[in-house]
């Protein structure tokens, strides 16, 4: 009995001590007295959207009040303000409230220009990622690298913690298969904050030509990848929850089907859904919503599927979902609508064919090893915070 009692003892210390740690974590944005000293004097630019707060403000209106000289915005997809529809284009424009340009990354360019670049003296990048590689936040991360390394202008990147950043899964983005929703070799959730990618795509010489750019990293204090975290911020319009953040490298899969992932609704990415009746019990209908992109597929129509809010604890990233859906249609093209894109999402053309071969889930999760464990060893040598294993 002691031993029972002082075993549920120490398991209730380390939950605790856990707790504690947890709403002790100050991302680096909130760590001004390690980044203000290196913006001074300097024309910076800030890459930037919605989630980039610092001490309750906007990083912007930070910055300013402690006279910084910010002398551009770059906008990545969704936007400054976080309220452009996945794929929607950002336009170029001036904030409102300050008069500074805003430069899109989500438009005509995805990657800054050498007109972008001139005149300044340090560039910051500041957002909240989810951990997927076909999370674009990432993709416009690395090509700010780039631009950074070819016109010698010093980066800092205010880190933050990785709400999926306690396990890594799912396939290599093989060569061949890159886009702007996938540009480097790593796997879907690929367990790194965004310091911890951006060291990994210097080291690793992922650049372009091999360059790499003067980076500073300012970190996460009292994080480490076991803990969980709740998102303060919705990071684009189709995450609003954490149960939708966990379950976001599961679904996405879903975007080059018929099968809606619940855009349009009041809880995306925590419902899936098509035209028939007997994929499910659960009924839902798509409507157009200023923000976010639906499927003219099924806009306007009513769906069947099931209801995943239900789900206490998210699952990690699992092929089971998409497994199911697949093979409740007899003609597989009224499902997968764009092979292209699925192949893109997963980095990968080997998955579809491995789905179409009959691979259970649990040999392709096993074909995806070999890979993992190279991956994993790349990943130890970029680590800031304690790891999960």
């Amino acid at each position: 009995m002691f031993r029972i009692n002082l075993a549920l003892i120490c398991l209730f210390l380390f939950v605790q001590c856990l707790v504690v740690k947890a709403s002790e974590i100050k991302v680096g944005a909130d760590r001004p007295e390690l980044y203000l000293p290196l913006m001074k004097g300097k024309k910076v630019g800030l890459v930037v959207n919605h989630t980039s707060q610092a001490e309750g403000a906007h990083l912007v209106d930070f910055l300013r009040d402690r006279k910084v000289d910010v002398a551009k915005i770059f906008a990545p997809e969704h936007g400054f303000r976080g309220d452009v529809s996945a794929g929607g284009k950002v336009d170029d424009g001036v904030d409102a409230k300050t008069g500074i340009p805003v430069l899109s990354l989500y438009g005509e360019n995805k990657k800054p220009t050498a007109e972008h670049m001139n005149g300044l003296d340090l560039m910051v990048f500041d957002i909240q990622d989810v951990g997927c590689r076909f999370y674009t936040y990432i993709s416009t991360l690395h090509l700010v690298m780039e631009a950074c390394a070819e016109h010698r202008v010093p980066l800092v990147v205010l880190d933050r913690p990785n709400p999926n950043g306690d396990y890594v899964a799912g396939p290599i983005l093989k060569e061949g298969f890159e886009s702007f929703v996938g540009m480097d070799p790593i796997p879907l959730v690929h367990g790194c904050t965004v310091g911890e990618l951006a060291q990994m795509i210097n080291g690793e010489g992922w650049l372009e030509n091999g360059v790499k750019c003067e980076l500073t990293v300012i970190p996460v204090k009292n994080y480490d990848h076991t803990m969980s975290y709740s998102l303060p911020i919705a990071p684009s319009p189709n995450l609003p929850n954490d149960l939708s953040v966990r379950l976001y490298p599961s679904l996405c899969f879903f975007e080059a089907t018929s099968v809606s992932v619940g855009r349009g609704t009041r809880f995306p990415f925590q419902v899936l859904g098509g035209l028939k009746p007997e994929l499910g019990d659960f009924e839902f209908t798509p409507r157009s919503i200023p923000g976010v992109a639906v499927s003219p597929l099924n806009n306007d129509k009513k769906c069947y599927g099931v209801d995943l809010r239900s789900i206490k604890d998210a699952p990690e990233f699992t092929l089971k979902y998409f497994l199911d859906f697949y093979n409740k249609y007899e003609n597989k093209e009224e499902f997968l609508t764009s092979e292209r894109w699925l192949n893109l999402l997963a980095g990968t053309d080997l998955l579809i064919m491995q789905i179409r071969n009959g691979v259970a889930e649990d040999e392709i999760v096993k074909s995806w090893q070999p890979g993992l464990e190279a991956y994993k060893n790349i990943r130890a040598k970029y680590l800031l915070y304690p790891d999960f294993e």
